[in-house]
């Protein structure tokens, strides 16, 4: 159940976990590599159920247990980073925590074979030649499906404003793309990927999932990859927009965000308000210039269509969620941290900084590797 705190609230603080996915490279060639299963047997001896593979060779997930606590959610994910970062050395390996490869070789990569992967590989085709790219997932314990799905209803106008916070991909085949987050160009291609309908009921989502299903458009609930879903595993509310960002540091920072975004529009469900009316032409446009654009750039205002400055959308949101952030122990770490996150520059300015001193995009590669395992922020 979630903790009871003080606070000017006196709310509930419900308990959130991560997951972060990362990608395995050469330190000589700096390109990706499939060596998931060895790294991921040497880390299962440290980390147990905390770490694993993914639906292809190059790719290793780390998750953490369920907290209320941020700082130890921040703990449990540098140690994670650590623990996969020694043992993928151990291989002669190297992981990055990057939204897309920097480096070209990563297309067609190598899919797990057996039942469930084989049809996903006969459903989607050549979508899986694209998948090497890296999310970071929160969940926040939400154990009321309803409710859940009432909640994803409000946060929908919030993805844009997080896809531009952790922005990490602006390299793809070996280019820089234009875009701060070239992965949220290339996930949304999937039939069942991007932000969610707006749903009024259970029973709206299971007629939903049930009509895809016939169309052949999912393999089972667990591919439906919509930006936010009811965890399908978990009790869980299940937040899944983000890149991969550079350090644990901005994990822990989006976690602490999304859990307060769900607070108050859990208060908002209560109050009887199931969530506005969103176009998908307007989510779609605001979706694709926070991609662009980043954090450094502006975010289409779903509501009004203004143009905004992304920066100021961040800390005006911030400041409304102020009262839950201090209910839950957050509101000091999360300014400090989105503060310093203004001062460093955003995944995609920090990757094109590595690659502007030299010209090298193996320098990119070098700098993640490093930047991984940090503490703390740190600008190129």
């Amino acid at each position: 159940m979630p903790e009871r705190v003080g606070g000017e609230l006196g709310a509930s603080v419900p308990r959130l976990g991560v997951e972060e996915e990362f990608l395995l490279v050469d330190p000589v060639s700096r390109g990706v590599v499939a060596g998931a299963d060895a790294v991921v047997g040497r880390a299962v001896a440290r980390l147990g159920s905390r770490v694993s593979g993914e639906i292809t060779t190059l790719h290793v997930e780390t998750r953490t247990d369920p907290t209320s606590s941020v700082r130890g959610l921040l703990e449990q994910l540098v140690w994670a980073r650590r623990v996969v970062a020694e043992c993928a050395e151990a291989e002669g390996l190297r992981i990055v925590a990057t939204g897309t490869p920097v480096l070209p070789g990563a297309t067609s990569p190598p899919v797990r074979r057996g039942p469930r992967p084989d049809r996903g590989t006969a459903t989607f085709r050549g979508l899986h030649d694209e998948l090497a790219i890296c999310a970071v997932h929160v969940h926040v314990e939400l154990p009321d499906r309803e409710r859940a799905l009432l909640v994803s209803n409000h946060l929908r106008v919030y993805l844009p404003l997080l896809i531009a916070l952790t922005a990490n991909s602006p390299f793809w085949e070996g280019r820089d793309s234009g875009y701060a987050s070239w992965r949220s160009m290339v996930w949304p291609r999937w039939p069942v990927a991007g932000p969610p309908p707006r749903f009024t009921s259970v029973a709206h989502y299971e007629a939903v999932v049930e009509m895809l299903s016939a169309a052949g458009a999912i393999v089972d609930a667990g591919t439906l990859f919509w930006d936010v879903r009811p965890s399908v595993t978990h009790p869980t509310l299940e937040v899944r927009v983000a890149d991969v960002p550079v350090s644990a540091q901005e994990s822990a920072l989006v976690a602490a965000l999304v859990r307060a975004l769900v607070v108050r529009a859990s208060e908002a469900v209560e109050r009887g308000d199931h969530g506005p009316e969103v176009a998908g032409e307007w989510l779609r446009a605001a979706y694709w210039r926070a991609a662009r654009d980043g954090l450094e750039g502006s975010l289409l205002e779903v509501g009004s269509g203004r143009l905004r400055s992304a920066r100021e959308v961040l800390g005006e949101v911030v400041d409304w969620l102020g009262p839950v952030l201090r209910a839950c122990g957050d509101e000091e770490l999360v300014r400090g941290w989105s503060e310093r996150l203004l001062v460093v520059g955003g995944g995609a300015v920090r990757q094109r900084g590595a690659a502007g001193r030299r010209g090298r995009l193996t320098d990119v590669v070098d700098f993640l590797v490093a930047q991984t395992v940090v503490d703390e922020l740190q600008p190129a």
